[in-house]
């Protein structure tokens, strides 16, 4: 299991206060807090550092090991694409300190540079990391979202996949909600949204359509891109690649058919090493607030989408940050629902199930871990569990909780003017 340990980075103070600081990144694996208490913040250093050890282990262009070294490198060039680079902390005793551990290599921050360690692992699977950032309903909102110009660089990341994933709509598809279905008009370059009786762009929908789209588009395209090329029969194609790697790839196919200290076994085998350096095999899907503008029905309709692109492939992994209650409680039941499936015997008992949660869309007790952040005192801690279901005992329900003690208060106080 890969894993981060974070100090004295921006809202960030103490970090975990449990596992000798290490935050565990499951299958699923979900911060919850206030705001400004850092869930964003841990989500974009988790995409940052699973990239470097992507690029190391990839070995594209100059990104070796003596490039990451150089001072300065995770503020310049890593923190800059999340526009985090000022929660870096240099003086003192409160100097930022990130420790991030992957399957191939260890990398840690700490007094101005970067360290890298690697692992000599022979099983890290090629991640399609993609962050989906709060502000994707503002690329719903306008008519050309490819024309803006925008300063973030992971939020135009985002916009490429959007643009790659709305050219890959074939007919209509449908949507999780309101029975609802999408149309590309390629003529036009336009997004409708189509339902029973009404037909309107995407820029004219509601917030919550326009929240959900860019999110479910994007999350659907790239985990089934993913499990495409993960078959063993599916090669590395131009398509799966960026400008840079194809030119690289080119090169390395090209130095391994020239050499005669190969022989043709040995060829094969170099060229299907290479393949899988390039050859993406899991998907990391990192979610800033999924549930945004959704209804709470509408937030577990989405949820168990996300869940089943999770589920396509065995090293897929969802990280979301979330202020929701509903999302923790859903959660629950899609634990509960994979402890069941376990123990069903008929197809008709499965059916029971799947009607109340999709057997693809399950997960396991241990392959979930929320932490709750803490923006006063700056530290982060594990939700506790109780038979392997998330607790009740979190700061999500204690707001709900709150609520109710309230209105009994108003309604002590109604009693007193009668």
């Amino acid at each position: 299991m890969n894993r981060i340990k974070i100090k004295n980075f921006g809202p960030i103070k103490e970090g975990n206060m449990q596992n000798d600081g290490w935050i565990d990144i499951s299958k699923v694996t979900v911060f919850i807090g206030n705001q400004g208490s850092g869930k964003s913040t841990i989500a974009k250093l988790i995409s940052s550092f699973t990239w470097m050890e992507k690029a190391l282990v990839r070995g594209v262009g100059d990104y070796n090991k003596k490039w990451f070294e150089r001072k300065n490198r995770l503020r310049n060039f890593f923190l800059d694409y999340h526009n985090i680079n000022s929660y870096l902390k240099t003086d003192g005793d409160s100097q930022s300190v990130i420790e991030y551990e992957g399957e191939a290599y260890v990398i840690k921050y700490e007094n101005e540079f970067l360290t890298v360690i690697s692992k000599e692992s022979n099983n890290y699977p090629l991640p399609q990391i993609m962050y989906v950032p709060a502000e994707r309903n503002f690329i719903a909102y306008v008519k050309t979202p490819k024309e803006l110009r925008l300063s973030s660089p992971s939020l135009q990341e985002f916009i490429t996949e959007f643009e790659k994933a709305k050219a890959d709509i074939k007919g209509l598809l449908p949507l999780p909600i309101n029975n609802a279905e999408l149309e590309y008009d390629r003529l036009n370059d336009t997004l409708n949204l189509k339902g029973r009786d009404y037909k309107i762009r995407l820029s004219e929908a509601s917030s919550g359509f326009q929240s959900l789209v860019p999110l479910y588009l994007v999350s659907d395209y790239l985990a089934r891109s993913v499990k495409k090329r993960s078959t063993q029969d599916e090669p590395v194609t131009s398509e799966s690649m960026s400008s840079e790697e194809r030119k690289r790839f080119s090169e390395e196919v090209q130095e391994i058919l020239s050499s005669n200290s190969f022989t043709n076994e040995q060829r094969r085998l170099a060229l299907s090493a290479l393949s899988s350096k390039f050859n993406k095999t899991v998907f990391i899907n990192i979610v800033e607030e999924p549930e945004q503008n959704l209804f709470p029905s509408s937030q577990w309709q989405m949820l168990k989408n996300l869940l089943q692109f999770n589920n396509m492939n065995a090293g897929n992994k969802l990280i979301m940050t979330s202020h929701s209650p509903y999302l923790i409680n859903y959660l629950t039941l899609a634990v509960k629902a994979e402890i069941i499936k376990s123990n069903l015997k008929t197809e008709a008992s499965k059916k029971n199930l799947a009607d109340i949660v999709p057997l693809e869309s399950t997960v396991k007790g241990d392959d979930l871990v929320i932490y709750e952040m803490d923006e006063e005192s700056g530290t982060i801690k594990k939700l506790e569990d109780y038979k392997g279901l998330p607790s009740d005992e979190n700061e999500l329900n204690s707001e709900l909780e709150e609520t109710n003690e309230l209105f009994a208060q108003l309604q002590e106080i109604e009693k007193g003017w009668r």
